[in-house]
């Protein structure tokens, strides 16, 4: 007994797929940079030391003195040579005054009057050890400096883009079909028979 069979064969369509990416280019130039660094400005500025030096004692001790102290000294010892001048005046003139009482008292004020002292030299000054006084104020330097800070300047610069758009196409690659065979399929009809 043959039974009947259908037979169906058939293939899928495919769809096929062109597909070009998108391009995207970035040109970019490096920003553009200036810099520039001001000099530091210094100053100094110095007060000088100072030396003193004070010999006045050492001057006043070979007799070199101020003209101020020369004329209070000389003014001084003028007032004692005159108050012993006028003592010694007083004492010939009491002297004169009694010749009667004998004596020579004319040859005497005449011999006090004529003799010189006689003066004696020797060594004129020794200067005492601390004749001479020092007194140092040492130099004082100040040193003001201000650093400047560098000038960056900076310009971006803009990038450039090129955009190339990507696209798709779709495309059948392959056609469906559909193929249906029959076999061993009869009709059976009032006193005959067909095969199909």
């Amino acid at each position: 007994m043959k039974l009947p069979q259908v037979r169906i064969q058939s293939q899928n369509a495919m769809l096929g797929l062109q597909i070009n990416n998108a391009q995207l280019q970035i040109e970019s130039e490096p920003a553009k940079q200036t810099i520039s660094q001001p000099n530091a400005s210094i100053n100094i500025t110095t007060k000088q030391g100072k030396l003193t030096i004070d010999q006045s004692k050492a001057l006043a001790d070979v007799g070199i003195i101020s003209v101020e102290e020369s004329v209070r000294k000389y003014a001084k010892e003028g007032m004692q040579t005159a108050i012993e001048g006028s003592r010694k005046r007083r004492r010939q003139g009491d002297l004169m005054m009694k010749i009667e009482n004998g004596g020579n008292p004319l040859v005497q004020v005449s011999k006090q009057n004529g003799e010189r002292p006689i003066k004696s030299f020797n060594i004129g000054w020794i200067p005492s050890g601390d004749g001479v006084k020092f007194h140092y104020e040492p130099a004082e330097v100040s040193v003001n400096n201000k650093a400047n800070k560098p000038i960056i300047e900076v310009k971006p610069t803009e990038n450039q883009f090129y955009y190339q758009r990507g696209n798709v196409e779709i495309y059948l690659e392959q056609k469906n079909w559909l193929e249906i065979d029959f076999e061993n399929v009869k009709f059976v009809g009032n006193n005959f028979e067909i095969e199909i």
